[in-house]
């Protein structure tokens, strides 16, 4: 299970979340699962410890 340490970063990796990003910059979360559309980030760089997609891990992604 993932862990914020409260120094910045995580330990861990967030299972069944993917990320995307938009062609205008946002970041999207998508459950890898379902394929429903989660939280979208407009600030500056992606979610931590949020594979990007295509990543492979829980299901095969195409």
């Amino acid at each position: 299970m993932a862990t914020n340490t409260g120094n910045g970063f995580r330990r861990g990796a967030v299972t069944a979340r993917t990320q995307f990003q938009h062609s205008n910059g946002d970041w999207q979360k998508r459950d890898e699962r379902s394929g429903q559309f989660m939280e979208r980030k407009s600030s500056e760089g992606p979610f931590k410890g949020v594979a990007r997609e295509p990543d492979g891990r829980d299901t095969k992604n195409s």
